[in-house]
């Protein structure tokens, strides 16, 4: 979005621009914004888990042990016990809450204004916002990888007998093929759902965010007074809205989701 130029494209802010060119034979490994910013969250996650669950325990609780205790009470009590068997906490606790506090990071990193935009005003690196969750890319990986595990666990505990699961009992004969291929056409949305769930919410805030901030420099020309603060409440309104509730709440919907998948193939009767 170069509204200083007298252009206004808020879709410009997800495009991908190549920094550093990297190709491996037939393979891009470019590095552009969503890997940077990627880079940025998968470093900060890792400090967060460790500055959070590293501290002293105390009976009378620092803010340091608070913000730990609450985020290990969600992954625990609200992500992995209400999806995943007893059985399987032990294993995939880590995952799920890794997960969880990796989604809430690149989502919160994307409401932070940084100068890594790619454009420049003046030689001077613009400050922007942008979400790499709002890459389909990205929200599809681990999409994809979540679904994957569900499967290896359902293979794993149960043996090739999981695969019966797909077709519920007492169907007669004559449907237990296309009942079998439904089954399987819900597996591969759930990979659809996950991923865009995600994509769609953070390029639908970002969006709106942007188109507001747009208006405000287009409409400044304008007399101030009633054109500028109109759209100065919305977009504060809707950042709020994004960062308070919206970036929670989609991290805390994928990882659960994933531990019911990989809870439900585990024990396919419940």
């Amino acid at each position: 979005m170069n509204v200083l130029a007298g252009t206004f494209d808020p879709s410009s802010e997800f495009e991908l621009k190549q920094w550093i060119g990297i190709h491996v034979g037939p393979l891009d490994l470019s590095i552009n914004k969503a890997v940077v910013y990627l880079a940025l969250s998968a470093l900060l996650t890792i400090l967060l888990g460790i500055f959070t669950m590293r501290s002293r325990l105390a009976l009378l609780p620092s803010r340091r042990q608070t913000v730990g205790e609450a985020l290990y009470e969600i992954a625990q009590t609200q992500i992995a016990e209400q999806g995943l068997p007893s059985k399987a906490i032990g294993r995939w606790f880590p995952y799920v809450a890794s997960l969880f506090l990796f989604i809430l990071t690149m989502n919160l990193v994307g409401f932070i204004p940084l100068p890594l935009t790619g454009d420049k005003w003046h030689g001077v690196p613009t400050w922007g916002i942008y979400a790499v969750t709002s890459q389909l890319s990205v929200t599809l990986v681990l999409a994809v990888l979540s679904v994957l595990f569900t499967h290896i666990e359902g293979v794993r505990y149960n043996g090739l007998r999981y695969f019966k699961s797909f077709v519920p009992a007492g169907v007669p004969k004559g449907m237990i093929g296309p009942m079998a291929v439904l089954e399987t056409i819900s597996h591969v949305f759930r990979v659809i759902s996950l991923s865009v769930r995600l994509y769609a919410n953070m390029v639908a805030g970002h969006m709106l965010i942007l188109v507001c901030i747009g208006l405000l420099f287009i409409l400044s020309g304008l007399t101030f007074w009633i054109a500028v603060p109109p759209f100065l409440v919305l977009g504060l309104l809707f950042y709020f809205f994004e960062v308070i509730i919206v970036v929670a709440i989609q991290a805390f919907i994928f990882a659960a989701l994933t531990a019911i998948y990989i809870g439900t193939a585990i024990e396919p009767a419940h």
